[in-house]
């Protein structure tokens, strides 16, 4: 392992239990993008292929029977595409700080309640990206009551969703940083009915490029995210250089 590499392992908030939500990969980004200035010409540090696999996640639960169906709770239609080629056409809307994609009658979130909680995605390769960027954004509003709604309502149980509920109604949250993301670009990893592999890129408002992946479910008739049996929902954070690799797809 290089310097460059275990320099931004240390600082990278991930790999310690606690920060479940996209508001870690703030300053994850951040310190990724203090790393990059301070290294000499021509030295990067690793970053996995956008391409490439998501490690297997820890969770253990199976998905329901509603899974295999493919039904909405909220009724929104099922897709037989299992790829996404091109960023989709999307109207945005600001969930906190966080342009978020919706399509309420198509892809989601079919459901929001007086609070501001979105849920509900379509069982669609569209519709497990929309879930996904639901995700980081409830999770960067700083609002503590979408937190634990977050945790309890759209993880998938198990020893990760646990520690996130704990850790978010104690208000474990590293949401207060005045920092913001804002989504750039995005890959559908795997998909199938029932599981769903998606990246992310972000940038910061400081500039600095990064990415992030979701391992999700579909189970009782929404996406869910598998964390990891620390909390850990968004995995493999690293920096970019650049966007190459990824569908652009930015709201912002």
């Amino acid at each position: 392992m290089s310097q460059s590499t275990e320099s931004t392992t240390e600082s990278n908030p991930f790999t310690k239990p606690g920060f479940i939500i996209a508001a870690a990969l703030v300053v994850a980004l951040i310190a990724a993008a203090v790393v990059i200035f301070l290294l000499p010409k021509g030295q990067d540090t690793a970053q996995p292929a956008p391409g490439t696999a998501a490690p297997a996640n820890s969770a253990t639960a199976t998905p329901t029977a509603s899974a295999a169906a493919g039904k909405s709770i909220c009724g929104l239609p099922a897709s037989s595409e299992t790829t996404l080629g091109s960023a989709p056409k999307s109207r945005w809307e600001l969930v906190g700080r966080m342009a978020t994609p919706t399509d309420p009658k198509t892809f989601g979130p079919g459901l929001t309640d007086e609070s501001g909680f979105r849920s509900c995605f379509a069982n669609s390769p569209t519709g497990a990206l929309y879930a996904a960027m639901n995700v980081a954004a409830l999770g960067s509003s700083g609002a503590s009551d979408l937190e634990v709604k977050l945790a309890d309502k759209l993880l998938v149980p198990g020893p990760g969703r646990d520690v996130a509920l704990r850790e978010s109604s104690a208000g474990a949250s590293s949401s207060g940083n005045g920092t913001t993301i804002q989504v750039q670009g995005f890959l559908i990893k795997s998909y199938t009915p029932s599981e769903a592999s998606v990246d992310l890129a972000f940038k910061t408002d400081t500039g600095a490029l990064g990415h992030s992946t979701l391992s999700m479910r579909w189970m009782d008739g929404d996406w869910k995210v598998k964390p990891t049996d620390d909390g850990v929902t968004f995995s493999n954070v690293s920096q970019l250089r650049d966007l190459s690799g990824f569908i652009l797809w930015s709201g912002i």
